[in-house]
């Protein structure tokens, strides 16, 4: 076996001191995770509960795609806020989202979960297809694997 097999527990704090190192210079890192056979792509922030606020994720987005609106959402969140639920929105020059409070984040962002606890808060930052479909309509074509909702969609507000 390789030595990372022998000592993934090693391997495991060596990666969450690097994500450690960047979180105290920028104030958040971004945690991705391939696409495999069965499962889409997804990131997720990691840090962003040190500053009071939710972590985002991202599903069925290829990961240097999900990081760079991660990044953008994060900067966006520590000046102003994120639309509430239900209310489509977009950032400059990304696709048109909707926010989703996540029902299980301590299941879902592991990592963030290992450093801050079970009690973390997070938003889905789920987006359209290039149509403008949603994960919910029938039509919406996403990548292979879909985009998991990883929580209850809410109605927009005054609805």
């Amino acid at each position: 076996m390789c030595w990372d097999c022998d000592h993934p527990a090693d391997r495991m704090e060596q990666h969450l001191a690097t994500l450690r190192r960047c979180i105290d210079a920028r104030g958040w890192a971004v945690q991705a995770v391939e696409r495999d056979r069965a499962h889409p792509p997804w990131a997720y922030t990691v840090g962003l509960t040190l500053r009071g606020l939710p972590e985002l994720v991202v599903t069925g987005m290829p990961v240097l795609q999900a990081g760079r609106l991660l990044d953008d959402a994060a900067e966006h969140l520590e000046h102003s806020c994120l639309p509430a639920p239900g209310c489509p929105f977009s950032l400059p020059g990304g696709p048109e989202l909707e926010v989703v409070r996540v029902a299980r984040p301590w299941a879902h962002l592991l990592v963030s979960a290992r450093l801050f606890g079970e009690g973390i808060e997070a938003l889905q930052l789920v987006h359209a297809d290039e149509e403008g479909r949603w994960p919910w309509d029938s039509s919406y074509q996403g990548v292979l694997g879909g985009q998991p909702v990883l929580g209850v969609r809410a109605g927009p507000p005054g609805r």
